[in-house]
Order: C-alpha cells, then sequence, then structure tokens
C-alpha cells in the first residue's frame, strides 16, 4: 500500500460487512433528510411568523424530548430487539415527516402542527440514533470499530453540508411541499438497511426498562472511569468552545457579508470533520485512545482559540458591511473553524471506539442514551457561555478564552486519571 494510500479513509468495514454498509448508507441518505426538513421547519416557521424567536424555538423544542427520549430510548435497546426498535424508531419518523409533508401540500400545515411534529421526529431520531449505535459492534469485529466511526464522520459531514443548502435552493425553487416530500423519499433509504438486518436481542443480563435499568446504567457509570472521562472532555469543549452563537453577530458586525458569512463559519466545520474522516487512515490505527481523546480536545481548543485571536484582529481592520466583508478574516475563520471541525471529529472516532468496544453489549443502549444527552446539552451551555460573556465583554473574548480553557482543563482532567491516559484500544476496559 503506497504512503498517500495509507491516509485515506479505511473501507473495509463495508467491504467486510454488507449488513453495515447497508445501514451506513441509509443512514446517510436519511440524515441529508433529516437535515433538509430541520432548515425548512425553521424557513417555513419563519414565513409564518416572521419571528427569529418562534425560529430558535425550535430548536428548543425539541431538546427535552430529544433528551427524554434518548434515556428511555437506550433502556429499551438494552431490553429489546435493537432491530425492531431501530424500525419502530424509523417508521415514527417516517410517519411525522409524511405528515408533515401532507399537511403542507393541503394547506392545513400551521406553526403549531410544526413545533410538534418537529418534538415527535427528534424524540424518534433519539431513539433511533442510540439503537443503531449499540448495533454496530455486532455487526463488524472490534478491530474495525474506529474505521466504521470515521465512516460516520463522513455521514456527519456530508449531512451538515449538503442538507441545510439543498433545503434552501429546494425552498427557493418548489417550495416547502415538495421539500418535505424529498426528505420522505431519503427516509425510505434508512428502512432497506435495518429491514435487512437480523434480530439483534441483548447479550447479557437483561433488566427491564425503568427505574431499575436507570440505577444499573448509573452504577456501571460510576465504575467505568474511561467513559466517564471521554464524557467531561467533550462536554469541556462544548461548553467552553463552541461559539456557533456568535455568528450572526460576526457576520453583521466584525466581519460583514451578512447571513452568507454565517452559513459559511457553519459550514467550515463540517468541511473539517468531511476531511479529516477522508484521510483518517492512519488516525484509526493509533490505539492509545485515551492520549488520542486528550490530544483532540486540546487541539480543538487551540482551533476555537486561534478563531478568538482572527475576530480579535477584525477591531484593527477596516469596517466591513453584509456588502462589503472582510474576506482576508473571513477565510481566516472559515480555516479555523475546519480545523476545530477536524480535531472534535478525531476526538469522536476514538471516543464512539471506546464507547463500543469497552462497553458490554447489555449497557450500550444506555450509555449511548446518557451520551445523547451530553452531545445535547454542551452546545446549548456552550451557546449560553458564548452569548453571555460576549454580551458582557466583546466578541472575540469567549471563544479566546474558552479555547484557553478547554486545552489547560483536558491536561488538567487526564492529568488526574492515569489510567485513562493508558487506554489501550487493543485491550479495552470501561
Amino acid at each position: 500500500m503506497s504512503p498517500a494510500r495509507g491516509l485515506l479513509i479505511d473501507l473495509r468495514p463495508l467491504r467486510e460487512s454488507p449488513a453495515f454498509a447497508r445501514m451506513w448508507i441509509g443512514s446517510s441518505l436519511a440524515g441529508i433528510g433529516g437535515q433538509l426538513t430541520i432548515v425548512t421547519v425553521m424557513l417555513h416557521v419563519f414565513a409564518l411568523t416572521g419571528s427569529t424567536f418562534a425560529v430558535s424555538m425550535i430548536a428548543f423544542a425539541g431538546l427535552i424530548p430529544m433528551i427524554l427520549a434518548g434515556l428511555y430510548g437506550g433502556m429499551l435497546a438494552d431490553a429489546f430487539d435493537r432491530r425492531r426498535l431501530a424500525l419502530i424508531a424509523a417508521t415514527i419518523a417516517f410517519s411525522s415527516t409524511l405528515l408533515l409533508a401532507t399537511l403542507t401540500w393541503t394547506g392545513f400545515v400551521s406553526i403549531w402542527w410544526l413545533y410538534a411534529l418537529s418534538m415527535i421526529t427528534a424524540a424518534a431520531n433519539s431513539v433511533g440514533m442510540a439503537t443503531r449505535t449499540a448495533i454496530v459492534p455486532r455487526l463488524i469485529p472490534t478491530s474495525l470499530l474506529a474505521s466504521a466511526s470515521a465512516l460516520n464522520g463522513v455521514t456527519f459531514g456530508l449531512t451538515v453540508m449538503v442538507g441545510p443548502a439543498a433545503a434552501g435552493l429546494l425552498v427557493a425553487a418548489t417550495g416547502y411541499g415538495w421539500t418535505y416530500s424529498i426528505d420522505v423519499l431519503l427516509m425510505l433509504a434508512m428502512f432497506l438497511g435495518l429491514w435487512t438486518l437480523p434480530p439483534l436481542r441483548p447479550e447479557g443480563t437483561i433488566v427491564r426498562p425503568g427505574l431499575a435499568s436507570l440505577i444499573d446504567g448509573w452504577k456501571f457509570l460510576r465504575s467505568a472511569a474511561n467513559i466517564r472521562m471521554q464524557y467531561l472532555l467533550d462536554i469541556c469543549a462544548m461548553t467552553f468552545g463552541q461559539p456557533l452563537a456568535l455568528f450572526p453577530a460576526l457576520g453583521t458586525i466584525l466581519l460583514g457579508g451578512g447571513a452568507v458569512t454565517t452559513g459559511l463559519l457553519t459550514a467550515s466545520v463540517a468541511v473539517g470533520t468531511f476531511l479529516s474522516s477522508l484521510l483518517s487512515g492512519r488516525i484509526v490505527q493509533y490505539r492509545w485512545h485515551g492520549r488520542g481523546i486528550q490530544r483532540a480536545v486540546q487541539a480543538y481548543g487551540a482551533a476555537i482559540a486561534l478563531f478568538g485571536v482572527v475576530v480579535l484582529l477584525g477591531l484593527w481592520a477596516p469596517p466591513a458591511s453584509e456588502t462589503q466583508p472582510n474576506i482576508v478574516l473571513i477565510a481566516a475563520a472559515c480555516v479555523a473553524l475546519a480545523l476545530s471541525g477536524a480535531a472534535d471529529n478525531v476526538s469522536s472516532i476514538y471516543r464512539n471506539t471506546m464507547m463500543q468496544a469497552a462497553v458490554p453489549d447489555t449497557m450500550r443502549g444506555r450509555l449511548q442514551g446518557v451520551f445523547i444527552v451530553v452531545v445535547a446539552g454542551g452546545p446549548r451551555v456552550g451557546a449560553l457561555y458564548a452569548g453571555a460573556l460576549a454580551t458582557a465583554t466583546a466578541l472575540w473574548f469567549p471563544p479566546l478564552l474558552g479555547g484557553l480553557l478547554v486545552i489547560g482543563l483536558a491536561a488538567f482532567l487526564t492529568r488526574l486519571t492515569p489510567r485513562f491516559r493508558e487506554y489501550d484500544a487493543a485491550d479495552p476496559a470501561p
């Protein structure tokens, strides 16, 4: 194998496991459709209300159902056939989107329908995600779990890059009904990937969903120092290194370019994720996943701090506006954010692999449910941190301070847990 080829993404999970390949393709197409609908619903709400606050409430309305469904869905995934549960979750999400398209075509859609169906879809997708992630280790050998996580990075990058852009173009060209209908068609691919799976009941002692199952999962997490540490590191990164809430103000006030700049900054993170997955050949071969997570989180903090420096430089640049953007600074900011997306993706590859390899099969659903809470809650706390601190100080201060805090906290926390730094993928232990 040539050195250049060794850098490229490892496709063996797709070749060696047709079942995983079908589920990956189905999840990728459905993910693009999901992003399509999320952005279209936001545009639809704004068209009906003219209110930015009403649009922001879409994300908030889906948060609580997503968290609750993730936790309870994880318990279900550890008690029942995961193939059947994933199919039920996909059917609910599909039905919700189909009803949304039908209401739009018939003219009966309203703001309350948009809110209600968004909440149902968010809950169903949360259960589906926890269940599908718990299924993966049953489809491929442990040695290929890191490669499978890198392939999921490709999926995430594609969905975030393609979905929102396609939504804007489709709504402008065809309207809301056709855009929702395209998502309905894309979601059919999810059923192909799931329907062909064999029955997948959890292996080990099964605890029925409820308080006993939740307590059982909590006891396991208390004893799983490596899993707890990766949660803590991810919370630190998302809390102090999430500048998404600043993008609209940067496009309007400092960097110029308005909504176009906001879109570019948002897409840059996904570009970094996508490219780092394509070049993940050497990354997935690294066996010291604890150290890999620490270094990736610190690299993420450095990229966010660099983004803060770029914003700070904007104070001395010529005034920018929506029609006269500062192209150089916007490009530099996009590069910094792309680096943050790449670093976060590397961390995600090692975190997902650790979760799937070190956690017993009978616990994977519940631990994935907890992880959904971390993933869903962290960025929202980060938005509050960035928004509140920027209001009290300046736009450049939250990312610069936050990035440095992420670097320092990652070093401090991992120094307290030598076992995490010595985690070896060849001998996985929670």
